[in-house]
């Protein structure tokens, strides 16, 4: 039941405080009426005693200490669903910003969800196609999973993010049954730009529902549009069946939107000025992917975060990556070579590719390529080092073929570019191309009979050059 406040006690940044205020709940919203006639939205985020602390939304310019109108609405933060919400934008908050009206709501949910029973989860398999051979062929990105992205600032991360949205497709039956949610957060008005033009521009934007906080919203939109994000692709996956793909961008933003807030309502800061609760909130979030028994759909999540002075000791991707299924590192190195996407592939790890990959999901030889891809890109770093020491004209025949070997692997299979999507029979045949170009001898974590059926050094040049021309 809704309840009327007249005036209030106390102003200090965003935040509005109220005293003498009984029967209120934590996150409850309220409508503030201003003295002009306007509203502004507010959300409870502090209850001491009978006195309550409101986040204003809109800014706390023009409020009145004597006139201001305060309406606690009696329920939390909730947004508006219907399948309408696909092929539109909202802001963080889930308020549509793309002209074309309100959404026809067929249910309005709690953008906090409501807790999965780890029983009732079902074990993530199944693959999702990104049309990127470092991450279908080395880091497979499994439905229900969260797979990360470290990114550092200058790095292409939103680019990635984009030939990710564009490309991603399930295979078999489910193929039309795919949806993808974006989430921006903290971004500017060119990047914000950036991700619409590109999603309309390739076709992608009916299946694409986004919701965009800019770098100058007010920080508690900022802190709701993750959870506006994945109430809106829990409805989609659970009670529309589909498979939801989830990405988040960037959560380094949304941590430091935390922080800010924390500092502001005066609670004790941890590591690097973090809030204590980092962990447990970032769970809640990362947490909401996965895949009910018995249900159709899923939920996927690739969180973005950029790691301040490339250090992924720093809390958010510390954190990140001890709740998460791995993780997807874009090396810096790379990028300044000219490699696109610049994917580290001895820093990136899916734990749950072997559950998704090979026969009767992938290929029967995925993961044995996979495995032999890394081992040999790692003698690659070996050879490097010695080379470093005394010189490349000194080394073995056999290291001098692991450092053309690496060149290739870089340029060929990490560095595809932008507009090249592959399937993952032409990743794993780009592999074997590459591997081809090794001694058979030193293919060691092949058997005998993959390697009899595929090394084909004749052919691995042709394949090659079909590749560097992108065909």
């Amino acid at each position: 039941m809704a309840r009327q406040i007249l005036g209030l006690s106390e102003v200090n940044g965003s935040l509005v405080v109220y005293r003498n205020v009984e029967a209120v709940s934590n996150e409850e919203m309220v409508q503030i009426a201003l003295s002009d006639g306007s509203i502004r939205n507010g959300r409870v985020v502090q209850i001491e005693g009978d006195t309550v602390i409101v986040q204003v939304f809109e800014g706390v310019l023009g409020l009145s200490k004597t006139n201001s109108k305060t309406e606690l609405l009696g329920h939390p933060m909730e947004i508006a669903l219907s399948k309408e919400v696909l092929g539109r934008t909202f802001s963080g908050s889930g308020r549509p910003i793309d002209g074309l009206g309100a959404v026809y709501a067929e249910k309005f949910a709690d953008i906090n969800g409501k807790p999965l029973n780890p029983v009732a989860r079902e074990y993530p398999k199944n693959y999702i196609s990104t049309g990127i051979s470092a991450i279908d062929g080395l880091n497979t990105l499994i439905r229900g999973q969260k797979l990360p992205i470290f990114s550092g600032s200058g790095l292409p991360h939103d680019k990635l993010a984009v030939q990710i949205v564009r490309q991603a497709q399930l295979s078999g039956d489910d193929a039309d049954n795919f949806a993808i949610v974006f989430g921006a957060m903290g971004v500017k008005n060119d990047v914000a730009d950036f991700f619409k033009k590109s999603f309309e521009e390739t076709g992608v934007m009916e299946k694409v529902c986004m919701f965009v906080n800019l770098s100058n919203d007010p920080i508690i939109e900022r802190i709701v549009t993750p959870h506006c994000a994945l109430t809106t692709a829990e409805y989609l996956a659970y009670e529309c069946g589909m498979h939801v793909l989830v990405i988040l961008t960037d959560m380094t933003s949304y941590c430091e939107a935390l922080r800010e807030f924390s500092s502001s309502k005066g609670e004790i800061p941890g590591r690097k000025g973090y809030p204590g609760y980092l962990y447990s909130d970032l769970a809640t979030i990362y947490e909401r992917a996965g895949i009910i028994k018995g249900g159709k759909g899923s939920v996927t999540q690739i969180p973005i975060l950029t790691m301040p002075n490339d250090d992924i000791t720093n809390p958010v991707p510390d954190l990140t990556g001890y709740i998460t299924e791995g993780q997807i590192v874009l090396d810096r190195s790379m990028h300044l070579n000219g490699i696109y996407p610049p994917i580290s592939p001895l820093s990136s790890l899916s734990r749950l590719m072997k559950d998704g990959i090979g026969e009767g999901y992938t290929r029967k030889d995925h993961q044995d390529v996979a495995n032999q891809l890394f081992a040999s890109y790692a003698k690659v770093v070996d050879a490097r080092s010695l080379a470093s020491v005394i010189g490349e004209d000194e080394l073995s025949e056999t290291d001098k073929r692991y450092i053309e070997f690496g060149k290739l692997f870089e340029t060929v299979f990490i560095g595809q570019g932008f507009s090249a999507k592959r399937s993952v029979n032409e990743t794993l045949n780009l592999g074997w191309a590459l591997l081809s170009t090794l001694p058979k001898s030193e293919l060691d974590r092949l058997d005998d009979e993959l390697v009899k059926a595929n090394y084909d050094p004749e052919h691995a040049q042709h394949t090659i050059e079909l590749a560097l021309k992108g065909e």
